[in-house]
């Protein structure tokens, strides 16, 4: 993925844990990575907010939080719900382990643009959240599959309900493309492959991109690894 060639353009990420240690980590990593600035961090919900409204404040919003989701007080799951309404242009990416796979749908559910494991390499976070950043879906291979059979609600979605045109964008959101690849690859306008997307979503029951892509990978329509 290409990098910005300028400090402006530089990824502003917030962390969100409880975990003083875990954040430390992060932090000592992604203050050695030119293309991003660590602009907050937030030990709870609550907090997430109160830093993102502070930093929207000074003209500072984050692109993107990276955002625990079993903390005290307010979970990242209720925190996500809230910050996608309030501030809809910030990515959710969700932090998580193997057990928490009830709490990943939620999170998708509320608004979290996809999920990483806890212990990814150092430098599949950084592609996280270049991707999360840039409109893709950065989600956790080894999960996949184990969450695509978790939405029970999707499943009950035929697939033939997509006309052939939905179902050839649908393959292309589960690969991670965004509108724009999306109609390049399909000789179509940014436009009309926004208005597929909806009307997959819609036809589907779903929320989001994300929630597509796992309901593709469900239905044997996409691999369950995110695209190199």
């Amino acid at each position: 993925m290409t990098l910005p060639r300028s400090e402006a353009d530089r990824i502003r990420v917030c962390l969100v844990d409880d975990h003083g240690v875990v954040r430390r980590g992060l932090r000592g990593y992604l203050e050695l990575v030119e293309d991003i600035e660590l602009v907050g961090e937030a030990a709870d919900g609550q907090a997430a907010l109160d830093t993102v409204a502070a930093l929207v404040a000074r003209g500072r919003a984050p692109h993107v939080m990276l955002m625990d989701l079993l903390m005290p007080g307010m979970d990242g799951v209720t925190a996500t719900r809230l910050l996608t309404q309030r501030h809809p242009g910030i990515a959710v990416v969700a932090m998580t382990s193997y057990s928490e796979v009830d709490r990943i749908r939620s999170a998708l559910e509320a608004g979290a643009s996809g999920y990483l494991l806890k212990d990814a390499e150092a430098d599949e976070i950084t592609d996280g959240i270049r991707r999360a950043h840039y409109g893709d879906m950065p989600l956790g291979a080894a999960v996949s599959r184990q969450l695509a059979r978790a939405f029970a609600t999707a499943g009950r979605a035929a697939v033939d309900a997509l006309t052939a045109r939905e179902h050839e964008v649908l393959v292309l959101v589960a690969a991670g493309l965004s509108n724009r690849e999306i109609a390049s690859r399909l000789s179509i306008s940014e436009r009309t492959a926004r208005t597929h997307v909806s009307s997959i979503l819609d036809k589907l029951g779903l929320r989001s991109r994300t929630q597509a892509a796992l309901y593709a990978i469900q239905q044997g329509l996409a691999p369950t690894s995110p695209p190199p």
